[in-house]
């Protein structure tokens, strides 16, 4: 009885083995093994679910109904930030630059371990990986900064008379230091990225398609040689990739500019770069900049989660129109404002916003200029300063009648890649109104625009990722 007991279970553990095995017993079964994926919700931002809603202008204001008639769109699942971005949030990217060119310079003389070549050829028993990078690899790919290196920012602890050499190249010239303060140069503060321009890519003539076993004119099968070799020749996926090269350094002297015969100096002086205004949203950045930005924003968790051994995320980039104004209506439909009524006061008399009401009384909102990203009371999505403040810019091209024939499905209106240079085609969407705007310009469905390449003291930005999978309740 003791050897039979032993024998079932000896058979039993065998039949658990088989079961365990890594045979999927020729069924459908996908593929085994695949890293779990749990959604996170990015720090300093509110997930957005996805809906349909009436874009565009409710009532009867016949002006703004000709640009903007309403028009039934569906958005996806997103992310996006919970208030414009701030001082010290861009001032982290800004940071970052001038970091990396410090570190590219000094490593590059050998002063810290701040850049690094990694010469392949000369790597003592190099795997066949390493030996197929130093062949085919241009050295532009071996090369990465060291992040990791501590370098010195206090001129009296420089550690050598070349290391100061290469460090105070990133400051500005003694003779155009004003009362002999040291800045950085800003004009040294380019932002250099690549991005993939898949309209380019989706075009029907830039795309081949061969099946396997199509005969060629000689009636000869193509193999896979021949088929790669000829996309190559036909379809380059390098030409889709785009190079970008962007002095990310807010204009400043916006402030100046923006407006004639009046005194605005002191927020020349101070509002980007005083701790005062830490909190209050950046202003004086441009499109490319804001662009620039989501970029560095993208690398930047991308390089975390890889070291970590996580799965990457889907980029950071700016709203669309229509994700912008779903966002903005905070979950209601048919509403003037994001708070939902019609007025931009609530029943105490109190402004909702920061705004220019009765006709130039600038503070009587409690504000002036722009305030800090968390004044005033949130939306429905927990959104703060959709209206008012600082207007924002999207990814969305400007054409006044573009509502009348882009899809209905996450719509967005661009303009191809490669049409003339002209100045009415630079024209980008920006929402929301500002602090120097009445109060129509806060509506939710109100359309207006600025030029990509121009800051405005009153246009700022708030960036968004997609959700990856259908709706945050499905995980």
């Amino acid at each position: 009885m003791k050897i039979m007991n032993k024998l079932l279970l000896s058979l039993a553990v065998l039949l658990l083995a088989a079961a365990c095995s890594s045979s999927d017993h020729g069924e459908l079964v996908g593929v085994q093994d695949r890293q779990e994926w749990f959604p996170s919700e990015p720090y300093g931002m509110v997930y957005i679910p996805q809906g349909s809603y009436n874009m565009g202008n409710a009532d009867q204001d016949i002006p703004y109904t000709l640009t903007a008639p309403t028009k039934t769109v569906s958005v996806r699942s997103f992310f996006m930030d919970q208030t414009e971005i701030t001082n010290n949030e861009y001032r982290q990217f800004v940071e970052w630059v001038r970091d990396s060119i410090v570190r590219f310079r000094l490593g590059e003389d050998g002063l810290v371990e701040g850049y690094e070549f990694i010469d392949y050829e000369n790597i003592d028993d190099p795997s066949f990986y390493q030996e197929y990078i130093s062949v085919n690899y241009p050295d532009s790919l071996k090369t990465h900064i060291n992040w990791d290196a501590t370098i010195e920012w206090n001129e009296e602890r420089y550690p050598s008379a070349e290391y100061t050499e290469i460090i105070e190249t990133i400051y500005l010239l003694p003779e155009e230091r004003f009362m002999g303060g040291k800045m950085v140069d800003a004009r040294q503060l380019n932002y250099v990225y690549f991005w993939l321009n898949r309209q380019k890519a989706a075009r029907k003539e830039n795309r081949v398609s061969y099946d396997y076993g199509d005969t060629d004119d000689d009636g000869l099968e193509f193999n896979y040689r021949d088929y790669i070799k000829e996309s190559q020749e036909l379809s380059d996926r390098g030409s889709f990739i785009e190079k970008e090269v962007t002095n990310i350094y807010p204009d400043t002297l916006c402030w100046v500019h923006d407006f004639t015969y009046s005194f605005n100096e002191p927020q020349h002086d101070k509002y980007f770069w005083h701790p005062a205004y830490d909190d209050y949203p950046v202003v004086g950045v441009n499109w490319k900049q804001a662009r620039a930005f989501c970029n560095w924003r993208s690398k930047y968790r991308r390089d975390f989660l890889i070291s970590e051994g996580e799965l990457i995320e889907h980029d950071f980039r700016l709203p669309t129109e229509a994700e912008w104004e779903y966002a903005a209506r905070g979950g209601q439909n048919l509403v003037t404002y994001p708070w939902g009524g019609p007025y931009a006061t609530n029943s105490a008399g109190c402004y909702l916003a920061n705004f220019k009401p009765n006709r130039g009384n600038l503070v009587s909102d409690g504000g002036f200029y722009p305030v800090k990203a968390t004044a005033y009371s949130p939306n429905g999505f927990n959104l703060y300063c959709m209206s008012g403040n600082v207007a924002e810019w999207t990814s969305t091209a400007y054409e006044a009648s573009s509502y009348y024939y882009v899809s209905d499905i996450s719509p967005d209106f661009q303009y191809n890649a490669d049409e003339t240079d002209d100045e009415t085609l630079k024209r980008k969407v920006i929402r929301g109104g500002s602090w120097k705007d009445v109060a129509s310009f806060m509506q939710v469905s109100t359309r207006d625009f600025e030029y990509q390449d121009t800051g405005k003291s009153y246009v700022g930005f708030r960036t968004l990722q997609d959700f990856l999978g259908r709706d945050l309740k499905d995980y």
